[in-house]
């Protein structure tokens, strides 16, 4: 496999590897290979073996930096081969992700990882759950699970996005109309400059006071050559969608982890 390395020093790329999308833009194939005996391949005692070697040889590029999902292997390449080998959180993320793609990333491939080579939970998936309020033990995760939980990915990376050009013309709020934008969120403010370009107030915007509603709809001409209109219509959709999708997936989140629990509770109390 290879991967984008610059990608492994941007903070919200365990988040990404949550998301198949995401992570064919990170990792990609280079080469696969198959060992029957994988303590012969690569151990402290015996170093690396000559088919493993040449596999890194062909595929590693002059001062490339290769990234391998154990200490131990940092250090027997290292040592070996003179090759210099990343292993930190993000990189057990990277693997985590690889483990849940591997039939995607490696059609060919049908066997299953070893229990004691898994990586139980992504340190992306327990941030973004954390977030929104999930406590999720690292057995309890399962596919559909993930699945739900890339909705709630999805908002937040629409709110980190939007939220920077959002906030840049919020400062016409105050000027304009004299409304203190400060402590808005990425979606009132979107609701905000969407009823300002299309002159009409819609069920979703309850969000913002009758008041502000009806202020805006006043002053709305007086912001003609101080915004794009349709790219401020078209940064509310992607929120106003995102945001409805996580908060659907929320409720059968809340759902899943309850059954997941439940799954739990039965498993222990037969002593598994």
């Amino acid at each position: 496999m290879t991967l984008c390395g610059i990608l492994l020093y941007v903070s919200f790329v365990p988040e990404l590897l949550i998301c198949v999308y995401f992570f064919h833009q990170i990792v990609w194939l280079l080469e696969f290979q198959t060992f029957d005996d994988k303590s012969s391949a690569i151990s402290v005692g015996t170093g690396i073996n000559k088919q493993l070697t040449e596999m890194i040889m062909k595929r590693r590029n002059p001062g490339q930096t290769l990234v391998v999902g154990k200490q131990e292997y940092k250090s027997i390449i290292e040592s070996s081969l003179g090759i210099h080998c990343l292993h930190n959180e993000i990189v057990m993320d990277v693997m985590w992700g690889m483990q849940r793609h591997m039939h995607r990333l490696v059609p060919m491939e049908k066997s299953e990882l070893p229990k004691e080579d898994r990586v139980p939970m992504s340190q992306g998936l327990q941030m973004l759950l954390s977030r929104h309020g999930f406590h999720v033990k690292p057995k309890m995760i399962n596919e559909e699970i993930v699945v739900a939980a890339l909705s709630l990915f999805k908002y937040d990376v629409a709110k980190k996005e939007e939220y920077p050009p959002l906030r840049r013309i919020g400062g016409f709020l105050k000027d304009v109309s004299g409304i203190d934008c400060k402590n808005w969120r990425a979606l009132k403010l979107a609701t905000a400059f969407k009823i300002i370009c299309t002159h009409e107030i819609g069920d979703l915007d309850e969000m913002l006071s009758k008041d502000l509603q009806i202020k805006l709809l006043e002053d709305a001409d007086r912001y003609q050559d101080l915004i794009d209109r349709p790219a401020c219509i078209v940064t509310y959709r992607r929120l106003l969608y995102a945001h409805r999708d996580s908060t659907q997936s929320k409720g059968i989140f809340a759902s899943l982890v309850k059954k997941a629990k439940a799954r739990e509770s039965v498993l222990e109390e037969h002593g598994n």
